[in-house]
């Protein structure tokens, strides 16, 4: 701009001297930036200066000053079981895009499925500002003080939105490609207690078989025990599944973690994947197209559901939205080599 000295591009560039820079006043630049309905009346060719200027000057908004103009802090609380698990992680990843694009902040705390500890965590966040909390393997039992979005929820609780997959769906898709493959004979790891999708998860498959006429044998039942989030869970399973001498063709496990852990312990006893026992996971992480033999399993769009569950939250809490009880989504069966047509002898 002519006749207008160019602050020095520190990074510190303050309010005042973007405004002097343009030549305006402090008030318009700061409601254009903050998009304030002030702005309405500012011709489009001075908005598009002042955001070229506040790029080129790399201008920043004092969060601080912005949260006490609006007494807000623009800061999301995400309560979760695990976070270094590839489930976990994958959906905070999305969580973390949605509110960076919307200038959100969000504080992240680790409960291990320990009740007193969940109560804490949530009673410190609201205390430090929290505007809503997103929940992810979390099992939610009372109403919250909060706005609250609930991934894998499953409990109808005034003030949450349920954010779920359609478990029965996905059991139909994962026991109809088995049936269609010729399997009869299947195995089941159900999963941990304390998991929030366990029992729904269960139900499903219950449905499913009922359905197509596939009986569920207790002794090629197992449940998994614990909070251990690697494979090693899985793998005992498996390994308490086969010293049953009950056998079975294919076996669907609780999720794609537990289904590798599953797929060392077949392979240790000298069978083979899926020739002699087909393996079907759940969740599609990362790892499972790349573990061999590539990983059938349900997909569930993770990053997508920890997105969703942000706009939702902040849909809530921006007034723009009203409260939904649950939003369903759909699951997706990807085949691929751990799984093949049954053996017409199964192998103990």
């Amino acid at each position: 701009m002519p006749g207008h000295t160019k602050p020095p591009n520190n990074g510190r560039t303050t309010l005042k001297e973007l405004a002097k820079h343009l030549g305006l006043t402090k008030g318009t630049v700061s409601a254009v930036l903050n998009d304030s309905p002030y702005a309405k009346a500012i011709p489009q060719h001075t908005k598009d200066r002042i955001v070229a200027a506040a790029l080129e000057l790399n201008y920043h908004p004092n969060f601080f000053a912005r949260s006490l103009r609006k007494k807000r802090t623009f800061t999301v609380g995400v309560i979760a079981a695990e976070i270094g698990d590839a489930y976990g992680s994958v959906v905070i990843s999305g969580i973390e895009a949605l509110l960076s694009e919307r200038k959100y902040f969000f504080v992240t705390v680790v409960h291990h499925h320990d009740p007193q500890m969940l109560r804490q965590y949530s009673d410190i966040l609201q205390m430090r500002g929290s505007e809503g909390f997103i929940t992810i393997d979390t099992t939610v039992d009372q109403i919250p003080k909060l706005p609250t979005v609930v991934i894998s929820g499953h409990r109808q609780i005034e003030g949450v939105t349920n954010i779920t997959l359609d478990h029965i769906k996905a059991a139909r898709l994962v026991l109809g490609h088995l049936s269609q493959l010729g399997h009869r004979d299947i195995a089941v790891i159900r999963g941990q207690p304390l998991s929030s999708d366990s029992g729904a998860r269960w139900d499903g498959i219950i449905d499913a078989a009922r359905a197509l006429g596939i009986q569920l044998r207790p002794e090629l039942t197992v449940q998994l025990a614990g909070d251990d989030p690697s494979p090693q869970k899985g793998y005992q399973s498996t390994k308490e599944l086969l010293s049953r001498k009950v056998p079975f063709t294919a076996l669907f496990a609780y999720n794609d973690i537990s289904a590798v852990g599953a797929i060392r312990a077949i392979k240790e006893t000298g069978l083979r994947v899926p020739e002699d026992i087909s393996v079907v996971g759940f969740d599609d992480i990362r790892e499972a197209a790349y573990h061999l033999p590539s990983l059938t399993t349900v997909r569930q769009p993770l990053r997508k559901i920890g997105a969703l569950a942000a706009e939702t939250l902040l849909d809530r809490i921006e007034g723009r939205n009203g409260h939904e009880a649950g939003i369903l989504v759909e699951p997706e069966l990807v085949v691929r080599e751990s799984t093949a047509a049954a053996p017409k002898t199964p192998k103990r």
